[in-house]
């Protein structure tokens, strides 16, 4: 039966189309080294598009050097580059925002694998081509094989080359064009001795190395394959979206159908050789039915066993879903443009060998264009081994011999309703009752069940209510006709109520298996910490298995136990060993696989995509036996997820551990630019001072030693208040600091404090307005007498000279509040709550930063000391800065003004 979907383009292929459009057009020059000429082909063909008409410019081209490649280059329009600064050197990168701006139709972006200098608005060049793209400017680029992320450990172990920069295969895998530029290596070479690759002196050196005729046939060979593999799949969308059923046989590409009733082993085998003669891809497909839930455990065994070893010789694997097999499989090939099917000749027994038709002879008869490869089986001749010894009187006996007692029951409950109804309604309505009989035996019991329901039911309506009754002698013509069309019609509903229990059951299963994998995704996103990824992981894993589970993670020490349940269980040395075999190789290992099966546990590595993180190991109950098959693709669903889980919480690490280095650099670099400043200036001022003193003694007058000695007075004075404001941060963040309250009055404080800065405060008027109904205040007088100083110190620095700054404070119903303002260039509001922490300074208009940035951290912490805030807020009518305080009341104050503390 044809499908028309097959004559409709694709949806997701037209969507793909549909998004290009909106796109420029990415075209990149692949070749297999250095020198092959990328470079040369691209501005060729730059010219040829400009001979059309088209607007071409130059973004960045690296020339080397080259003057046949510089002279390609003179007759274009070339963007001057961007000069950036790196290191004390100067280097020219694309100017990116240029390019837009000029938005040529085709833009010419050489080496696509290049880094970007730091500072740079992308990383990676590719990450500007995409910008470029986006704005659906076409981008001509090159690229060389070995920079593809994927083989970069191939190309190291070709070359003995580790390539740095790299960029994501699926750059490649968007382009719209690949033009492989391919040279033979000796002809590459002779150019390399030629030097038109590299300057002599790097030719001689690179011959010897990287330019090797064995390394440069093995990176062709890599350029050519990937240029292969890129075209087999524009190819396959092309069909898609163009509704092509196919197959084109332009590349071989071999599907091996996985079926329980045939030696499925020996199907992977034979297409892993095929496939090895003729360099093709193969893939192994299985199809899981509804009736193939209730197929044996061995027989599962046997497909999952086969899919393994499918993946372990390099194959794909894929587990499709549907009613009919075969149409399943061929639809999977025509999408995929799969040549060649191969399939295995199933063996039936008796009178099924005549009469039944197997999932292979259904391939064969459809197979249509596809070339069908058959696979003879074992040697029916050939004594078969011994199975092991099963207990007929098991759960599956028991299950049928009900099965068949609830069908001639089924037929009796009918037969005895018939007699009640017969009377009154005609033969006809008699046998809707047997049908419903048999379509609820074989809904409830099974397609055995309902086969005899059937016949138990054909049976007992022929002899109880056809005439002549109580014999199964029919006189009637009409009665032959009616019971003849009622053993069918008990045939088909029994076999359509069979095939709907069993979809029901494979629903319930599927059902089963999505709530499973929901709940524990659900635990794990919901975990926000590895211990709790963990400890979600063991207990839904020996949840689903009925027995207990462990994960390994990796230490200084080797593999240790992370998380157990239950919690006390260890492992001996040989499960050690398995876990230790299957962390390195990243393979299942332990208790029933194939490596190191006398361990006790069974270990699945626990990967991602930048590899294994961990193991989990399983072990069932001793009464019970290995994971089930079903379970174990249960498990394997249940290690990945649990894989990216852990993968998660230690990227969260990483990156909270990487902040913490950033900003403990940041604070590193603060402090030495506070020191180097902040120290050197009144130090530099100082020493100034008195060698002047010094060598100008005798002819100063008295006015201007005076002057010298005040220069260092205050300059001493500057240098004691950084150290102490050092001092305080220090005992703040130690939590040294602890406020020594007491009764005092705020006016003396702030008097003290407005004393202090008398000197500082030359070019200003400090105006103090407290309120005369301010209470008594519990606090630490020196502490709060350091915070009211500098506030005002940072006041009179910043504000213009002249400018008055004032200091008032009032109480309200809930707290006492204090005000410094000033009338400054003020606090852009971004800053008003960074300015308290820790060496964070706000630029000046002029660019220049001033003061330490820790006059704000160390109030914020003295306040917060006595369970007070502070904050910035803009000054009156929005000019200047306001520093606010709010403290607590006091304790047992009479805030109503009527008592004393």
């Amino acid at each position: 039966m044809n499908d028309d979907r097959h004559d409709r383009p694709s949806p997701d292929a037209l969507l793909a189309e549909a998004q290009k459009e909106s796109r420029g057009h990415l075209k990149i020059f692949l070749g297999a080294a250095p020198g092959v000429g990328k470079t040369y082909a691209m501005l060729e063909t730059a010219h040829e598009r400009r001979r059309e008409g088209i607007d071409v410019v130059a973004g960045i081209i690296e020339t080397h050097g080259r003057r046949e490649t510089e002279a390609l280059l003179a007759d274009l329009d070339v963007l001057p580059p961007r000069l950036a600064e790196y290191r004390g050197r100067s280097f020219r990168e694309m100017d990116l925002d240029g390019l837009l701006r000029r938005r040529p139709r085709i833009a010419l972006v050489d080496e696509l694998a290049h880094s970007n200098i730091p500072g740079s608005r992308h990383l990676k060049r590719w990450q500007d081509v995409e910008e470029l793209l986006a704005a659906g400017i076409d981008v001509y680029s090159t690229l060389n094989i070995q920079h593809l992320e994927s083989i970069n450990d191939i190309v190291e172990q070709i070359s003995g080359v580790k390539v740095r920069e790299t960029l994501p295969d699926s750059v490649l895998a968007t382009a719209d064009e690949i033009e492989l530029i391919d040279l033979p290596p000796q002809d590459l070479i002779k150019r390399l001795e030629e030097g038109k690759v590299y300057v002599p002196e790097q030719a001689r050196r690179a011959v010897h190395s990287f330019f090797s005729p064995g390394n440069l046939t093995a990176l062709r060979e890599l350029a050519l394959r990937h240029a292969a593999e890129r075209v087999d799949r524009q190819m396959v969308d092309y069909m898609r979206a163009h509704a092509i059923p196919g197959p084109w046989p332009a590349r071989e590409r071999i599907l091996v159908c996985i079926d329980e009733r045939v030696d499925a082993e020996r199907l992977v085998r034979t297409a892993k050789r095929s496939a090895e003669r003729r360099g093709a891809a193969w893939v192994a497909v299985t199809v899981e039915t509804p009736a193939a839930h209730g197929l044996p455990e061995a027989a599962k065994d046997r497909i999952d066993a086969a899919l393994r070893l499918a993946a372990q010789m390099g194959g794909d694997t894929v587990t499709l879903h549907g009613d009919d097999v075969g149409e399943c499989v061929l639809s999977y090939a025509r999408e995929h443009n799969c040549t060649q099917i191969v399939v295995g000749r199933a063996r039936k027994a008796g009178w099924l060998r005549r009469w039944s038709r197997s999932v292979t002879d259904d391939l064969i008869s459809r197979a249509g264009d596809f070339t069908v490869v058959l696979v003879g089986g074992e040697d029916e001749t050939r004594p078969k081994p011994a199975r092991p010894a099963v207990n007929k009187t098991d759960d599956t006996w028991l299950h049928l011999g009900l099965g068949y007692a609830v069908a001639l029951l089924a037929t009796a409950a009918a037969t005895g309703l018939g007699f009640v109804i017969h009377p009154w309604l005609p033969i006809a309505n008699i046998s809707v009752g047997y049908l419903l009989a048999v379509m609820i035996v074989a809904m409830k019991s099974g397609l055995r069940p309902g086969i005899l329901a059937s016949a138990a039911s054909f049976l007992a309506f022929n002899f109880f209510f056809t005439e002549p009754r109580f014999t199964f002698a029919i006189t009637d013509t009409q009665n032959i006709v009616t019971v003849v069309f009622f053993l069918i019609a008990a045939f088909i509903i029994s076999n359509m109520a069979a095939r709907l229990r069993d979809q029901i059951r494979a629903t319930r299963e599927s059902a089963r298996r999505t709530g499973n994998l929901y709940d524990f995704g659900r635990k794990i996103s919901a975990a926000a910490t590895q211990d709790d990824v963990l400890w979600a992981v063991v207990h839904h894993v020996s949840a689903t298995i009925h027995g207990k589970s462990l994960v390994l993670l990796p230490g200084e020490a080797g593999l240790s136990i992370a998380a157990g349940y239950p919690p006390e269980d260890q492992i001996d040395d040989k499960s050690a060993g398995a876990a230790d075999w299957a962390w390195s190789h990243g393979k299942i290992a332990g208790r029933g696989s194939a490596t190191l099966p006398a361990a006790q546990w069974l270990f699945l590595p626990l990967k991602t995509g930048r590899g294994p993180v961990g193991v989990l190991g399983v072990q069932m109950t001793e009464d019970a036996d290995l994971p089930s098959p079903g379970q174990m693709r249960l498990l394997e669903t249940l290690a990945d997820q649990a894989a990216v889980a852990i993968e998660r919480t230690t990227m969260v690490a990483d990156i909270e551990t990487a902040r913490v280095a950033t900003e403990r650099e940041r604070l590193r670099a603060a402090l030495l630019s506070s020191l180097s400043h902040d120290l050197r200036t009144p130090l530099v001022s100082i020493m100034g001072a008195a060698s002047s003193l010094i060598a100008y003694d005798d002819k100063l007058d008295a006015d201007g030693r005076r002057d010298l000695a005040q220069t260092i007075q205050d300059e001493a004075e500057r240098l004691n208040r950084f150290v102490q404001n050092l001092l305080d941060m220090t005992r703040l963040g130690s939590g040294a600091l602890k406020p020594r309250v007491d009764w005092v009055d705020l006016r003396d404080v702030v008097t003290a404090a407005v004393k202090r800065t008398e000197r500082l405060a030359r070019r200003h008027a400090i105006k103090v307005d407290i309120a005369p109904d301010t209470p008594l205040l519990c606090l630490d007088a020196v502490l709060m007498e350091q915070v009211i100083f500098n506030l005002l110190d940072n006041a009179c620095k910043y504000a213009p000279p002249g400018s008055p700054v004032k200091v008032w404070a009032k109480r309200t119903a809930d707290h006492i509040a204090i005000e410094v303002a000033d009338q400054g260039p003020g606090i852009p509001p971004e800053d008003r709550e960074k300015v308290f922490d820790m060496f964070y300074r706000v630029r000046a208009a002029d660019t220049q930063e001033a003061g330490t940035g820790l006059g704000l951290a160390i109030c914020r912490g003295i306040v917060e000391a006595h369970g007070g805030t502070i904050k910035a807020e803009p000054g009156l009518h929005g000019a200047g800065t306001c520093i606010i305080i709010h403290l607590p009341p006091p304790p047992d104050l009479d805030l109503d003004g009527k008592g004393n503390p």
